[in-house]
């Protein structure tokens, strides 16, 4: 985030995985002070990323929170300088990348799916995902990656 994000801006952020930010960036839910509702997914996606304190305390009062406070909140991941902003997200996404493509997929998906389970549904979910995944030929290939000193090589299968 390089800027002010509020409204529509803040609703695409909560649909974002990894969050970083200039110092100078700026967050808010702002329509409750213009007499309007965030139903753009704001009221159900942010109690379930944020402890739900914050999630309110951004929800209901409309305040401009600066970079350094959403950090705090959970609401991104790093504060970063402008010059080094675009290179920080470079770097998410090469670290990301760099995984087994398969275990990254299936990692996210659980975890997404999870959010809208109980507790042990949630468990069964994840261990359909697993089960998957330690059938691939990626799974194999990751522990004799590691066992001959080498870097593996991913084929998503």
């Amino acid at each position: 985030m390089n800027g002010t994000c509020v409204a529509g801006g803040f609703e695409m952020l909560g649909l974002t995985d990894i969050r970083v930010a200039v110092p100078e960036a700026r967050f808010a839910v702002m329509e409750p002070k213009r007499g309007l509702f965030a139903g753009g997914g704001s009221t159900v996606r942010l109690p379930r990323q944020i402890p739900y304190a914050f999630a309110m305390e951004l929800l209901l009062t409309a305040d401009l929170v600066d970079a350094e406070r959403a950090l705090a909140m959970g609401l991104i991941n790093r504060v970063v300088a402008a010059d080094r902003l675009m290179d920080t997200a470079y770097d998410y996404a090469a670290r990301i990348a760099a995984n087994a493509p398969l275990a990254v997929s299936a990692t996210k998906q659980s975890a997404v799916e999870g959010l809208a389970f109980d507790l042990e549904s949630a468990y069964d979910n994840e261990t359909r995902h697993s089960d998957r995944i330690f059938e691939t030929e990626d799974a194999k290939e990751g522990p004799r990656a590691f066992a001959e000193k080498r870097p593996p090589r991913w084929r998503a299968r």
